[in-house]
């Protein structure tokens, strides 16, 4: 028999055997995420993957926690008699938690350089188990060495705003894990029942024992979870109290902590412990500590200066208690001069040197407040190849301060991420933590504008394939490999993508029916329905209001035309998954959502351009028929979306003042999501009735 391979290092592996020049079967595609450092395949072995039952544990090393496909094998007591042996080598060649694993005609072997190892190489045997049982083929004879680029691979899970389901948050620890994210940084806010501070956490918070038990479960699956506690800015969800008000730095405003006042320390300190009580098997404690404007109090300290007395204390408090601290490192370099070279990807090398020579003594006059037990985290979510930021990176490094960078995975984009999930920039800042020799790399997942957490999915998994990987892939093998592996091996191609196709709808969405870039400020604005909403078509001036909105006309009938196209292409996937379907569901309604908003706008049109008489009439009645159609389409979209989230706050929940109006943290309802659609039905409403006025008629 003469064996046949097809192999990319895209990823993606088929394998043929060709037993006569006329009969070819074709026995399997496998795709890995992340993709492996090292990949050999002969052919196919004589394992199913329901034949894959037992396993014998050299040296007594005991079993990882696996899943669903492998959970059940039982124990043998001779190597020769199990499917599976493992052992655990310190000396094998490869870095901290790699592994080999092989593949041979009835004999699977594992061996991980620790612990770590082994259960990574489980958990990529479970991939090729998942892929052998859709296809109903036999696993592969490969030989696979493994390893990660980057030893600290965290996701961000920001709960500020909302909280999922708790079965939510285990479901994305199995997920994570498969993955091979190895931490989680949870933003805990108020979604933590403090015990030493109580009131401060929502009611619908987590108990610091249900954190405790979700951190046990992360840890079992080698993810640590660290928390992050907002201070010295970013503190409303404490300061909007009136028990804690005396300890604003300014009276009026819930944002900042005074640096200066004793007891700040002593609130902050509480929900610290609290915290990391929640969280024992983190080594980090986030301190936040970025976008801050402290006033001093009259103290004549520079704002550079309380920053680094409050980052030197709670710097201290995380060493009495065994943590390291991170910290955004924005503040400092913004008080210095040096901010803006980070982000500015056209200045040259020279140009970023001046900038830095014309600044540093500023930065070296407090040099020695530094402290260095912190982790100076540089965050750049759209130009991490600017060489001003590489700069300020290699600025702490050079006065013996830790650094490690963080990118996103979504930062203010409302309803969905957008930018291909912002892979670009999750690669870059990838590979220059890889060259830089840093430790490893955070992926921020904000909940500013609260899209759907499954929304998320592809750019964390960009991530874990640049963190463990490298840049081995293009961004289309990553997209094949993510629909293969979320949602079947048959999804994979091409003609199966769509995310990239919503995502110009969804911009145009956010702003569809406002004068200007305004949804975020619709609770903010005074009388919004007139200020902020575009206005109905006047029934003496048919035409003006089509001609004035010509442009944007032109974009919605294009836009109905491409979610039309997505609405199809999920609808066929959804038949077709055999995993994750609840993820198309969520985009289902993403992409319904900027259907009803995008109609509204054709409708207008619809009436404007009607001729007066029963058309009209026909076309007032389509506009009334909006209403109905839009408590149909909410109620399908908070059905969906309330499978895992808790859609709305606790009714005594209060709102916090909105310094960077969050959408989702402008109602306690789950009103934010539609508003502009509410305001615009209701000046519909109001446009017919004075139609109908008017014209001395009955509705």
């Amino acid at each position: 028999m003469r064996k046949l391979l097809n192999f990319t290092l895209l990823g993606l592996f088929t394998l043929v055997v060709s037993c006569t020049p006329s009969s070819v079967q074709k026995l399997g595609v496998f795709d890995l995420l992340p993709f492996p450092q090292e990949l050999s395949i002969e052919g196919s072995s004589h394992l199913k993957y329901d034949e894959v039952k037992s396993y014998f544990a050299h040296d007594n090393v005991e079993l990882p926690v696996l899943g669903d496909l492998v959970g059940n094998i039982n124990e043998e007591d001779n190597a020769s008699k199990a499917q599976i042996e493992f052992k655990i080598d310190a000396s094998l060649d490869v870095k901290n938690e790699g592994y080999t694993l092989k593949i041979e005609n009835s004999k699977i072997t594992i061996v991980g350089k620790d612990t770590e190892g082994v259960f990574y190489g489980f958990r990529t045997l479970e991939q090729l188990l998942q892929d052998a049982k859709d296809q109903d083929v036999n696993l592969p004879l490969c030989a696979i060495t493994d390893y990660p680029m980057l030893s600290y691979r965290a996701i961000h899970l920001d709960v500020k705003h909302h909280i999922q389901k708790t079965s939510y948050y285990y479901d994305l620890i199995d997920k994570m894990a498969g993955y091979k994210v190895n931490a989680i940084i949870a933003e805990l806010e108020d979604k933590i029942q403090y015990e030493l501070q109580p009131g401060i956490g929502s009611k619908d918070a987590l108990s610091i024992d249900e954190w405790k038990k979700l951190s046990d479960y992360a840890m079992e699956r080698n993810i640590e979870i660290s928390p992050l506690i907002q201070g010295l800015g970013h503190s409303s969800f404490v300061l909007k109290h009136e028990k804690y008000k005396h300890l604003r730095d300014d009276p009026e405003r819930d944002w900042e902590y005074n640096p200066l006042d004793p007891e700040t320390y002593e609130v902050q300190f509480d929900l610290y412990r609290d915290a990391m009580k929640a969280t024992p098997h983190g080594k980090y404690l986030h301190i936040g500590g970025d976008e801050v404007h402290t006033t001093g109090r009259g103290s004549a300290k520079s704002p550079l200066e309380l920053q680094l007395i409050w980052l030197d204390k709670v710097c201290k408090f995380a060493k009495e208690n065994n943590r390291i601290p991170i910290f955004w490192d924005d503040m400092p370099l913004k008080q210095a001069g040096v901010y803006k070279a980070m982000f500015d990807t056209k200045l040259t090398a020279e140009e970023v040197d001046k900038v830095w020579e014309e600044n540093e003594h500023k930065l070296l006059k407090f040099l020695d407040r530094f402290p260095k037990n912190c982790i100076y985290m540089r965050w750049n979510y759209d130009s991490s190849e600017a060489i001003g930021n590489e700069k300020a990176m290699n600025w702490f490094r050079s006065h013996g301060m830790q650094v490690m960078g963080a990118t996103a995975g979504q930062t203010r984009w409302v309803l969905m991420p957008q930018e291909e999930s912002n892979m670009d920039n999750i690669r870059a800042f990838a590979n220059s933590s890889i060259k830089n020799n840093l430790n490893g790399l955070l992926l921020t997942l904000w909940d500013d504008d609260s899209p759907h957490f499954e929304l998320y999915m592809r750019g964390i998994i960009a991530f874990s394939e640049y963190t463990w990987t490298g840049d081995k892939r293009t961004k289309n093998a990553i997209k094949a490999a993510y629909r293969h592996r979320e949602f079947a091996n048959t999804i994979a191609s091409s003609e199966n993508s769509f995310i990239d196709n919503l995502e110009g709808p969804v911009r145009f969405w956010k702003n569809a029916l406002l004068k200007g870039n305004q949804r975020n400020h619709l609770q903010s604005k005074k009388d919004p329905l007139n200020t902020l909403v575009i206005e109905f078509p006047d029934k003496n001036k048919k035409g003006e209001w089509s001609a004035k909105y010509e442009k944007r006309l032109m974009e919605a009938t294009s836009v109905m035309k491409k979610t039309s196209l997505v609405s199809k292409k999920i609808t066929a996937m959804k038949l077709s998954a055999k995993r994750n379907v609840y993820s198309l569901e969520v985009y289902e309604q993403v992409n319904e959502l900027v259907r009803f908003g995008t109609n509204i706008l054709l409708s207008l049109k619809a009436y404007d351009n009607s001729k007066p008489g029963v058309e009209e009439k026909k076309t007032l009645n389509a506009l009334k028929e909006l209403k109905k159609e839009y408590t149909d389409m909410r109620k399908q979209f908070e059905l969906v979306y309330g499978k895992t989230r808790n859609l709305t706050k606790p009714s005594d929940y209060i709102l916090d003042q909105d310094h960077h109006v969050h959408l989702a943290n402008q109602t306690t309802s789950f009103d934010w999501q539609f508003y502009a659609e509410m305001l615009m039905l209701e000046k519909i409403d109001n446009g017919i009735v004075e139609y109908y006025s008017k014209s001395n008629l009955k509705q």
